[in-house]
């Protein structure tokens, strides 16, 4: 049942109303790049007396596990330096040394910038942006767990070999390649549904009328 709507209550409900934003494969470019990046990084598991230090220096127990960077209530532990840079691994792998308590929020606004750099700018949900009072301590705390072990980047193209390393990222420019084409086979496929549909809607509202 519908109703003559005025100007005004027609743009109040549209202003209510906002489509999903349409996921596509190139919109996942980055997903797969990282996945690329992620499926060479070593996973160093901690010992208990690991995690004790890395809380003790950063000024938490088990009881009082908080966000490093900001104090919030923690979901995950962040990589304080990135492991990806530039669609290249940086080097750093995932181990006690190289992560810290956070939020989601934090941790997804930092992304792979520098972590200091991101708590003193003005970036979405960085620290400052949102007026945490306690920045300076954090930021001390967070240098002494740098100090705490000497991380050195891990030398990947040597590790891995020059030709597999080159053959490694052209396996990835391929997949995204590969995405692009099958993105492209998709819109052509969407606008032939988008068009029986429309005909179909027109049909359908002939036929009632």
């Amino acid at each position: 049942m519908s109703r003559e709507l005025t100007k005004e209550q027609s743009a109040r409900l549209l202003a209510t109303f906002r489509m999903p934003f349409p996921q596509t494969m190139m919109s996942r470019k980055s997903s797969i790049t990282n996945a690329f990046v992620n499926a060479l990084i070593p996973v160093v598991e901690p010992t208990a007396t690991e995690i004790e230090e890395a809380l003790e220096i950063l000024g938490m127990d088990c009881d009082s596990i908080r966000c490093a960077y900001c104090g919030n209530v923690f979901t995950e532990w962040d990589h304080l330096r990135p492991l990806v840079m530039n669609r290249r691994p940086t080097g750093f792998i995932s181990e006690i040394a190289n992560l810290v308590p956070a939020c989601a929020k934090g941790n997804q606004s930092k992304g792979n910038k520098n972590w200091r750099t991101w708590m003193e700018s003005e970036a979405t949900h960085s620290p400052t942006r949102r007026g945490i009072r306690d920045i300076e301590q954090r930021i001390e705390r967070l240098q002494a767990f740098e100090a705490w072990r000497k991380v050195e980047p891990l030398p990947f193209e040597q590790m891995m070999g020059a030709e597999d390393y080159a053959k490694y990222w052209s396996m990835l420019d391929t997949t995204i390649d590969e995405l692009r084409k099958c993105q492209e086979f998709a819109d052509a496929l969407k606008r032939r549904i988008a068009e029986a549909h429309s005909k179909h809607l027109s049909k359908s509202s002939s036929q009632s009328s």
